[in-house]
């Protein structure tokens, strides 16, 4: 039990310190402009999979989604899903004004925290079962 939580906060904080590391990596593939949807879209996998500032957060992003699939196998699903998706959206607004984005609003953090206590206690719950 105590594994799987660890393991699915350890998916949490790789999903959410890499999907603002993936938006600052996919800079500029707006300005990429072709004549038709399908080179459109060519142009912009190929401008995607070759740079390494999306790249390498992107893989980290995968491989958060496979160890996530792996530690379903053992998880409560019901603690999981809310965990790992409440957690993520913390670890987002952290790491998020680390790389320069806009910093979150004091009634944000006491959001963050209200989230951090709910999920506490349904672990806690979970674990007195």
């Amino acid at each position: 039990m105590l594994s799987s939580i660890i393991w699915l906060i350890v998916v949490a904080a790789m999903w959410g310190f890499s999907t603002p590391l993936i938006r600052h990596g996919s800079a500029g593939i707006e300005n990429i402009q072709k004549s038709n949807f399908l080179s459109q879209w060519f142009a912009e996998i190929g401008f995607l999979a070759t740079n390494w500032k999306f790249v390498f957060p992107f893989l980290i992003n995968q491989s958060g989604s496979a160890l996530y699939a792996l530690t379903l196998g053992s998880a409560d699903l019901t603690l999981a899903v809310p965990l790992v998706n409440s957690l993520t959206l913390i670890f987002v607004s952290i790491s998020g004004p680390l790389l320069g984005d806009k910093d979150a609003k004091p009634a944000s953090y006491v959001g963050m925290t209200l989230v951090a206590a709910g999920m506490t206690l349904c672990i806690l719950d979970n674990s007195l079962k």
